[in-house]
């Protein structure tokens, strides 16, 4: 674990820069890690999935896969491709301040 500053909060992340604590996330935040990895605005859109995964997480105690994401937050799987280039549930996951989706990589 490592402690840094994102939006001007002090957290942890771990190896990968997902935060530790999903309760350190803020949607200031957010927009830094989308910015940081290549997603320079949220839109709306990005936003659905971003709280799709952290109410799924936070309710469930586990992420959705991404054929679940597709089905269930609205946005299907290629426009989730399109909005997350980098892999959809693991950068939305990232973004959302949630830990990594169990089956990325």
């Amino acid at each position: 674990m490592t402690t840094t500053e994102i939006a001007g909060t002090t957290v942890e992340i771990d190896a990968e820069g997902f935060l530790v604590d999903p309760a350190q996330w803020s949607e200031e935040i957010a927009r830094e890690i989308a910015s940081a990895n290549d997603v320079p605005e949220l839109t709306d859109r990005h936003w659905l999935v971003v709280r799709y995964m952290r109410d799924t997480y936070l309710s469930t105690g586990s992420a959705p896969s991404i054929r679940s994401l597709g089905k269930e937050s609205g946005v299907p799987i290629k426009e989730l491709y399109q909005l997350f280039p980098k892999g959809p549930a693991k950068l939305a996951a990232k973004i959302g301040g949630i830990p990594k989706p169990r089956g990325c990589i």
